[in-house]
């Protein structure tokens, strides 16, 4: 249906405020005759008290005389400003000059008309609910606007937060970690020299090996965690892979990788977050879920998109207890996950219930 058809099936809705009631009839009769496809509904009303119990209804424009003897346009404005109303008031007057003209339009009449004229009163009413039209489309899209910006600059500031988690979780692995095997290997090292005995020598070097060996491995976990060398060698599943390997198989999960689509020649940055998010889901796995199986299922869509799945056969939680709006030690990382989702242009949703196992999917 055409919106020519829906206007012309609803009738237009007019409040008159008009002492004369036979103007009021004249106005119906001129409506009808001018434009015999639409409808017209006219209610009249002559004072301040039945105009404003009258504004409780619907109304598409409101037709004020400009002379009346207990009443104005003026107040009627007013009465429209005071109640926040956007119903749109035409002057209808049989004389009127032009000063006084232009001040009504100041004071927000959107237009005025003599009664000599009822010809074009459709065309104008017409006009007047055009605009109103693009006035409430303007002040919807002014409105969603308003509301992404407040979402980016929410976003912005998580974006800050989460840099600042990621370099302080850095921070804390160089200096706990491989900080403190790497001091090991020194104080072993200078064992040795001072050493005398052959022997003795031998086992702090041998033990300053062994640690010089483990700050290796730490440093390639670190460099994993970060961003897996096999994604730009080998690619998106086979990283996966290496992190159930990694992540899940030491902890006696039984894994199961699967894939729909084909995976692109080159990735795009939604792969490395992809990567980290199944490495979050199955941290939480192997520490708090109690599962025997973890499923991860990858699908490529069109222009480059990504979708994950990750399930698990565990013992689930309660949702809207643990991600009640405040972050904290045990809900850091599904609020993290949520965040690196968002911050890619995608959208994270976790499925689960006590007892029920965990089910999370992004498409990025």
């Amino acid at each position: 249906m055409s919106s020519r058809a829906v206007l012309d099936s609803k009738p237009i809705r007019l409040l008159c405020v008009e002492d004369n009631p036979d103007d009021v009839e004249l106005m119906g009769i001129a409506l009808e005759r001018a434009d015999p496809v639409r409808r017209y509904e006219l209610h009249r009303v002559d004072n301040a008290a039945s105009f404003v119990a009258a504004l409780d209804g619907d109304w598409d424009v409101i037709l004020c005389d400009f002379n009346l003897p207990r009443f104005s346009p003026y107040a009627a404005l007013q009465i429209l400003v005071t109640r926040r109303s956007n119903v749109p008031l035409i002057v209808l007057t049989r004389a009127i000059g032009e000063e006084a003209a232009v001040h009504v339009l100041r004071c927000g009449a959107k237009d005025y008309l003599t009664k000599d004229k009822l010809g074009t009163l459709p065309q104008i009413i017409g006009r007047v609910l055009e605009e109103r039209r693009r006035a409430q489309e303007k002040e919807r899209l002014d409105a969603e606007l308003q509301g992404a910006y407040a979402r980016l600059k929410e976003l912005s500031a998580r974006f800050v937060l989460a840099q600042e988690r990621e370099r302080s979780h850095i921070s804390r692995e160089l200096h706990d970690q491989l900080g403190q095997t790497l001091t090991a290997v020194v104080i072993h090292l200078h064992a040795a020299d001072r050493a005398g005995d052959a022997d003795v020598r031998r086992k702090h070097n041998t033990t300053a090996a062994e640690l010089a060996n483990g700050a290796l491995q730490q440093l390639k976990t670190l460099s994993f965690s970060l961003r897996p060398a096999q994604l730009d060698l080998l690619g998106l599943v086979p990283a996966v892979q290496s992190a159930m390997q990694r992540i899940a198989e030491p902890a006696g999960l039984r894994c199961e990788v699967s894939t729909r689509g084909q995976e692109p020649e080159r990735l795009e940055e939604n792969a490395a977050v992809a990567v980290r998010l199944v490495q979050e889901a199955l941290t939480n796995t192997v520490r708090h879920a109690k599962a025997s199986t973890v499923w991860v299922r990858l699908r490529f869509l069109p222009r480059g998109r990504i979708s994950v799945l990750i399930a698990d056969d565990g013992i689930g939680f309660d949702k809207a207890a643990v991600l009640d709006g405040h972050q904290s030690e045990r809900n850091i990382g599904l609020y993290g996950m949520i965040e690196r989702t968002e911050l890619a242009g995608g959208r994270l949703h976790i499925r689960t219930r006590e007892g029920g196992g965990v089910a999370i999917r992004a498409v990025l």
